[in-house]
């Protein structure tokens, strides 16, 4: 099996995604754990870049990296009065938590290879067919059917609730 460009660069990709999101979850530290998430958001931007998803890599950077990680940074600033550092979990934690997570890939790596989708892939199947800007836009901006613009508007009052919140408990402090 030939190795091209495109493999070695999902390769890296998915290695720098895994090493990012463990040691999110590993830090001892929140502040490293969120800039870990960061890293684990951009690397899946990155994902979408090598599938020729331009809006997608653009919304997971704006969206995710961008809006997402930093409600999660002010969340942490402001319900966190102990500093940066985490409590430590008691052994018996820590031990159920790898038993789940081993159970959880196995069961994951029995569903990957019992699927039809490792098989090789014809060329013709694969596509560089990209969705139109306007067809995006109007999909996310309609009122018909398969059209979203009363969940984006939802999304945005949530988004303004939980502002709101964020702006009262540090005015409480």
């Amino acid at each position: 099996m030939e190795l091209s460009s495109n493999l070695i660069i999902f390769y890296l990709l998915a290695a720098f995604i895994v090493v990012s999101a463990i040691l999110a979850v590993a830090s001892k530290r929140i502040m490293r754990a969120a800039t870990y998430l960061l890293f684990v958001l951009i690397g899946t931007a990155g994902l979408y870049l090598l599938l020729n998803y331009h809006f997608l890599a653009a919304v997971q950077l704006s969206v995710y990296a961008g809006g997402v990680l930093i409600l999660f940074l002010f969340a942490i600033f402001l319900t966190n009065p102990k500093g940066d550092a985490a409590e430590p979990h008691d052994r018996r934690r820590v031990l159920m938590g790898i038993i789940a997570s081993l159970c959880g890939a196995v069961v994951a790596g029995f569903i990957i290879l019992k699927q039809f989708f490792l098989y090789p892939i014809p060329d013709s199947a694969i596509g560089d067919y990209e969705v139109n800007m306007k067809e995006i836009g109007t999909a996310l901006m309609g009122t018909g059917k398969f059209q979203y613009l009363l969940p984006f508007e939802a999304l945005s009052v949530l988004l303004l609730a939980c502002i709101i919140g964020g702006i009262l408990i540090a005015r409480k402090k």
